[in-house]
Parts: C-alpha cells; sequence; structure tokens
C-alpha cells in the first residue's frame, strides 16, 4: 500500500467477482453517463482487464475504482514486444473526489504495473491533472493510434517504455465506442 493510501485511510485491493455490483454503480455515479461503466464491464468480461483495483475506507465500502487494459502494439518495430497499457477509468464517489483517493489508486496501480513487467501506460483525460503522476503529452506524441492532442498522454514504467518508439498500438475493441 501506497503512503498516499495510508493517510487517507484506505486499502487498496485487486477486485473480486464479488465487486462487480459496487463497482458499477460507482463507475455509473462517477460520470455523466453509463458510458464508461459499460466499458468496464465489457473490458472485464472480453478478458482485455490487465489490472482492475480498489479503494476500500476503514468501514469496508468500495470508494473508488481504476481499471487498465491492455493495448497491443501494432506494428513491426522495436516496440512490438512492449507491455502497454491504457488507464481507463479511473472513478471515486461524487462526494469523495478530491480528497485524495483517486491519487492514491493511480500511484498504488502504477507500482501494481511495475511489478506486472508494463513497459508504458497511456491516458485520455485532463492535462491539468495527469500530469502529476509523472504522465507527459510530448511522450504520447511518439504512440499512434487514435487519439492525440495534450489530452492524450504516456508514461514510461520502463527503460523501454522510452526507448522503443515510436510505436502504433490498437486500443481494445471496447474503445470504439468512444472514437
Amino acid at each position: 500500500m501506497t503512503q498516499a493510501a495510508e493517510a487517507a485511510g484506505l486499502a487498496i485491493r485487486n477486485v473480486t467477482s464479488d465487486d462487480e455490483a459496487s463497482v458499477r454503480e460507482l463507475v455509473t455515479a462517477a460520470f455523466p453517463s453509463d458510458m464508461e461503466a459499460r466499458l468496464v464491464h465489457t473490458l472485464r468480461h472480453c478478458g482485455a482487464l490487465v489490472l482492475e483495483q480498489v479503494a476500500v475506507d476503514a468501514g469496508g465500502r468500495i470508494v473508488g475504482h481504476i481499471a487498465y487494459s491492455r493495448v497491443t502494439p501494432a506494428a513491426i518495430g522495436p516496440g512490438q514486444g512492449m507491455q502497454v497499457v491504457c488507464l481507463a477509468p479511473v472513478s471515486v464517489w461524487p462526494d469523495l473526489q478530491k480528497t485524495g483517493i483517486g491519487s492514491a489508486l493511480i500511484k498504488a496501480s502504477l507500482e501494481s504495473l511495475k511489478d506486472l513487467g508494463e513497459d508504458l501506460v497511456l491516458v485520455l483525460g485532463p492535462p491539468s491533472y495527469y500530469p502529476r503522476f509523472g504522465f507527459d503529452p510530448v511522450l504520447a506524441r511518439e504512440v499512434q493510434g487514435p487519439y492525440a492532442g495534450d489530452a492524450f498522454m504516456a508514461l514510461a514504467l520502463t527503460e523501454a517504455g522510452s526507448r522503443d518508439l515510436p510505436i502504433e498500438v490498437a486500443f481494445a475493441t471496447p474503445f470504439e465506442e468512444f472514437e
């Protein structure tokens, strides 16, 4: 567990099958539509999720959720052997947003991804938020795929994650709903 999680009084753990209904309710509440909840459900059931974790408060309530899905290097080149994932989404109950839960989830899950041997993490999100975790829109310009611009950011977790670029990638099929 990270210092941020401990400071917030949270336990961060992998999702279990018993968490599915609670996670769906949380993700649906955290966004203006149910698109993200449908995305998580579809990614989970098509086998595309690499890591899915929840933040649980001292009372045992799931208060945050994060998911990472496999992104496939699409072209032959130095990056073809890289392990690439996409962070999407990170969710916190609306009344608990801006309390550090999302940050704790991101920090803990990035450590877990390092332990899993992932090389590169991609995210599409607010440019004012993700750089604090090391995500960089300049690095993401070396990644060709369906997303671009300053909201598309990348974070190298290994030397290969920055060395073996540029790379072309394909996101898991459920992301086509967002393109």
